[in-house]
């Protein structure tokens, strides 16, 4: 059971992570164009696999935080005001679906499962008392970040995008329209924003010329196929300047796609 029982926090209390949680405002960037740094609190009790995810969510651009021991309650998980819950469902001196059920009771906060319950019913039962989303381990870095990019995106019907991206030997600086790395930094046109933007949502696959125009298009800029060539070109060149080289590759007939090591666990 909690050790700190739903009745011991104040509906005053509550109320109020009602309405933060249902009225998250996003500064706007640019036209078409939202910022915002997500909250992501990790209720896991595996000290390794905690500091893990906390440095591969920040390295991706998010705040990550993650719940002291014996403090695996709703009181502890609404104060930490995150915009999304990782948690596990084998937490001592609790149990993580009567959590994820006691959250649903007072707040939207989305919840994503995971856990090494690699079985059917334990799937059905997170989903059936409120989860967002269920995630097995061992699992693959990228695919849970897809995961929580997903739930961000269908539960705050906003698109999110992260202010600071690590993208293998470089980092993205959304806000500030940067490119940097250990042997400099440069500043990104806002072609060149949109276009290195959309080829890091999709890192590591092929993302092709038709669909890299049509995602400046709806960013209201006009391109066209030779504006595109054009930007590319001068894009890679920044890159470059900043000694990184050959990470956005051409495929012949297919696009391009932007290569970043993955990790797994």
């Amino acid at each position: 059971m909690l050790s700190l029982s739903l009745a011991q926090t104040s509906e005053r209390a509550i109320l109020i992570q009602k309405i933060k949680f249902a009225d998250k405002k996003i500064p706007l960037m640019d036209k078409g164009t939202k910022i915002i740094m997500r909250k992501i609190l990790i209720v896991e009790d595996d000290e390794k696999l905690c500091r893990e995810l906390g440095t591969f969510l920040t390295n991706n651009g998010y705040q990550a935080e993650s719940l002291p021991e014996g403090e695996y309650t709703v009181k502890a998980t609404l104060e930490a005001q995150p915009d999304l819950v990782l948690l596990d469902l084998g937490l001592p001196g609790t149990d993580g679906l009567y959590l994820c059920r006691e959250l649903r009771k007072v707040c939207e906060l989305p919840v994503i499962v995971i856990t090494s319950q690699d079985t059917q019913m334990a799937e059905l039962m997170s989903m059936s008392q409120g989860a967002d989303d269920f995630v097995t381990k061992p699992f693959h870095l990228q695919i849970l970040l897809a995961r929580i990019e997903a739930v961000l995106k269908r539960v705050y019907r906003e698109p999110v995008v992260k202010e600071q991206q690590q993208l293998g030997a470089f980092t993205l600086d959304v806000a500030r329209a940067v490119i940097a790395s250990k042997e400099g930094s440069a500043e990104l046109t806002k072609n060149e924003l949109r276009i290195l933007d959309c080829l890091a949502r999709r890192r590591n696959e092929i993302v092709s010329r038709d669909d890299l125009i049509s995602h400046l298009w709806d960013s209201e800029l006009f391109v066209d196929d030779n504006t595109l060539t054009v930007n590319m070109t001068r894009l890679r060149g920044k890159l470059e300047a900043i000694g990184v080289r050959n990470v956005i590759q051409t495929k012949r007939g297919l696009g391009y796609v932007l290569l970043c090591d993955t990790e797994s666990m």
